[in-house]
C-alpha cells in the first residue's frame, strides 16, 4: 500500500468512526447491552476457529525463537477466553456512565448547574501482544459511547483479525453504527504515523504495549494520549510485617502470573525481618523456578543470590526474575520505589497502621496496596468489568480504567430567561 492509498485509508477509517461515534451518543443503554450481548454468543459460537487462529499465532513465535513469557502473553486458552467472555458480561450489567451527574453546583445566580458524563468520541487503540485486548477495548469504548480504531501487534495478528471480525459483525447485526469498531489488520508502522495526525476525527489515542511504543507515540501524536505505562513495581516488607503474611504476598506478586503488568519485579526487605523472611522466600522462588538477583546484603543471606546491578532496578522483567535489596528503613524503601518505579502498583507489606500511612501518603503510584499483593491491580478485581489500561499517568484518568475513565464531561446549564447582567 502506497503512501497515499495508506493515507486515505486511515482518513476514510478515522471519517466513518466519526460519524459512527455521533450515532452511538443517542443510544440507549439496553440497546449497547444487547449489541454485547450478540457478541457474547458470537465468541461463544466461533471458540473453535478463534482458538485455531490464535495457535498460528503461537506457532509462529515459537519458530521465530520468541521466549516462553512472551508467548503466554498472546496466548488465548479457553480459561482465558472464558474469562473475556465473563468480562463482558460484567460490563454490560454495569451502570452505563453516559448522562450521569458527575457534579451539582450551586450558583451564585438563578440557574441549574449540573456537570454530566458524556462520551469522547473516537479512540484509537494501539497494542501488542494480548489478543483479548481487541475485545476488552471494544465493550468498554462501546459501553462508553465511544467508536474505537483498533490497531493490534503483528505478534497477534491472526487471533486479533479473527476476534475483531467477530464482533464486528455480530454487532452490526445488533444495531451497532458501522465503524464504531474497526481493525487495522496491516501490519504497516506508517499506518500508526498516519492515525496520529488526525486530531480532526481522533479524541484520544491509548497505546499499551512496549516502553518504546508509548514513546515514539508520545513524540508523534497531534492528538491527545492516555498511556498504559510500564509496571515496575515493588513489594516492601515492613520491619513489622506478619512473616507468613509477607511471604505468600511476595510469592504471589512474582509467580501467579509473571508476564503481566501488575507483577513484582523489585521486592524490598527490612533489614530486622530479612533473615526471617528471606531464605524461605528464595527457596519457593527456586522451586518456581525464578531467577533471584540482589544486593550485596542479601546474597550475604542467601549466598545463591545473584548480583543486581544498576541497571537492574530500573528493569521491568515480565518473567520469573526478580530483583531484591535489603533497606535499612521505610523511608529508603519509599524513596527507592518514587527513584526507580513506574508509578503502576506498590505495595507494603506490615502491621504497623502509621507505616501503612506513610507509605501510602508519600508512594507516588496510580495504585497502593497494604499487606495485598500488587496482581490485585486490574480493572476485572477492581469491579470494572475488565480495563483498556492501567494509567500511569495523573490526567485525566489515573490506574485501572474502565468504562468511566472513557468518558468525560459537559455542563448543563438552564434557566428561565436568566441573562447576565
Amino acid at each position: 500500500m502506497g503512501n497515499n492509498e495508506l493515507k486515505q485509508t486511515m482518513l476514510s477509517k478515522a471519517q466513518i468512526a466519526k460519524s459512527a461515534s455521533r450515532k452511538l451518543v443517542s443510544m440507549s443503554s439496553e440497546q449497547k447491552n444487547n449489541i454485547l450481548l450478540s457478541m457474547v454468543d458470537a465468541l461463544q459460537q466461533n471458540i473453535k476457529e478463534i482458538l485455531f487462529y490464535n495457535e498460528i499465532d503461537i506457532q509462529a513465535a515459537k519458530d521465530a525463537g520468541i521466549g516462553s513469557a512472551f508467548i503466554d502473553r498472546i496466548t488465548l486458552n479457553e480459561k482465558r477466553f472464558y474469562n473475556m467472555i465473563k468480562s463482558i458480561k460484567d460490563v454490560i450489567f454495569l451502570q452505563d456512565p453516559i448522562g450521569t451527574i458527575a457534579e451539582e453546583i450551586i450558583p451564585s445566580v438563578n440557574i441549574d448547574i449540573k456537570k454530566i458524563r458524556v462520551s469522547l468520541g473516537v479512540i484509537a487503540m494501539i497494542y501488542e501482544a494480548r489478543p483479548n485486548v481487541t475485545v476488552d477495548a471494544a465493550v468498554l469504548c462501546l459501553k462508553a459511547g465511544n467508536a474505537v480504531i483498533l490497531k493490534g501487534g503483528y505478534e497477534a495478528i491472526n487471533s486479533n483479525k479473527i476476534l475483531a471480525k467477530t464482533i464486528c459483525v455480530a454487532g452490526i447485526k445488533a444495531g451497532m453504527p458501522l465503524g464504531a469498531i474497526q481493525f487495522i489488520d496491516t501490519m504497516d508502522r506508517n499506518v500508526i504515523c498516519e492515525l496520529l495526525h488526525l486530531d480532526d476525527f481522533i479524541d484520544l489515542v491509548i497505546p499499551r504495549g512496549s516502553e518504546e511504543l508509548i514513546k515514539f507515540i508520545k513524540n508523534h501524536s497531534t492528538i491527545p494520549v492516555l498511556f498504559h505505562g510500564k509496571g515496575l513495581c515493588h513489594t516492601y516488607i515492613d520491619k513489622d510485617a506478619d512473616v507468613n503474611m509477607a511471604i505468600n504476598i511476595a510469592l504471589n506478586a512474582k509467580c501467579q502470573s509473571p508476564s503481566v503488568c501488575n507483577a513484582m519485579e523489585t521486592l524490598l526487605i527490612h533489614k530486622d525481618l530479612a533473615e526471617k523472611v528471606l531464605p524461605s522466600l528464595c527457596k519457593l522462588y527456586n522451586d518456581a523456578g525464578v531467577e533471584i538477583i540482589g544486593c550485596e546484603i542479601s546474597k550475604k543471606i542467601v549466598n545463591s543470590i545473584k548480583s543486581a546491578t544498576e541497571k537492574d532496578w530500573r528493569t521491568e522483567y515480565l518473567d520469573l526474575k526478580i530483583s531484591i535489596k535489603i533497606v535499612d528503613s521505610l523511608e529508603e524503601a519509599i524513596e527507592h520505589i518514587n527513584k526507580y518505579g513506574s508509578m503502576h502498583s506498590d505495595a507494603i507489606v506490615t502491621n504497623d497502621k502509621k507505616n501503612a500511612n506513610k507509605f501510602i501518603a508519600e508512594v507516588d503510584s496510580s495504585a497502593v496496596f497494604v499487606n495485598a499483593s500488587t496482581r490485585l491491580h486490574d480493572g476485572n478485581v477492581f469491579g470494572l468489568g475488565c480495563e483498556i489500561g492501567i494509567s500511569t499517568q495523573k490526567l485525566h484518568a489515573r490506574g485501572a480504567m474502565g468504562i468511566k475513565e472513557l468518558t468525560t464531561t459537559k455542563y448543563v446549564v438552564k434557566g428561565n430567561g436568566t441573562i447576565r447582567i
